[in-house]
């Protein structure tokens, strides 16, 4: 990856849960440094569903406010905008390979970033206990540091002061 990162799409099923945490989680630890869009959209997603209770609840047990969210549904369009789709399951990429064969250069498991080059899936908490949300949290929160190392080691990231002059 020799381009810098510009849009960047969360991608999980209603996105009401594992895709608005990445989003925010990244969102908080980027903070304003980095000239990047973060959002975040859902396979199967009801427009404008608020994320998750629970979703908000270990979030803000960060420190990060999630409650601004509003569900997305992924479109073409906003496949077409993000220069990186991150999902959270095989599944998902492969669901969204079958409609839009031509977008696999940019959708990548979101588990895939780690030096151990094992890729693993991050389950849907949907429906179960605030310690599974914790861990889910947890979860992504070390495959969003991976990615954010990688994005770095191959210039996908820009900071805002490089852009300045």
């Amino acid at each position: 990856m020799s381009h810098a990162i510009k849009t960047i799409l969360f991608v999980c099923t209603g996105n009401v849960c594992r895709s608005p945490m990445a989003e925010y989680i990244l969102r908080h630890r980027l903070g304003s440094d980095y000239s990047v869009s973060i959002r975040s959209a859902g396979l199967y997603a009801v427009e404008g569903a608020p994320a998750s209770e629970h979703a908000v609840q270990v979030l803000d047990e960060w420190g990060i406010d999630a409650r601004p969210h509003k569900a997305r549904l992924l479109t073409d369009e906003r496949m077409r905008e993000a220069d990186l789709i991150l999902v959270k399951t095989e599944a998902h990429r492969t669901d969204i390979l079958q409609r839009r064969p031509e977008m696999e250069e940019k959708v990548r498991l979101l588990g895939s970033f780690g030096t151990r080059r094992d890729s693993f899936d991050i389950p849907d908490p949907a429906g179960l206990s605030l310690d599974m949300y914790r861990r889910t949290r947890d979860r992504i929160d070390e495959a969003v540091s991976d990615l954010i190392l990688y994005l770095m080691e191959h210039g996908g990231l820009t900071r805002v002061t490089d852009l300045r002059g």
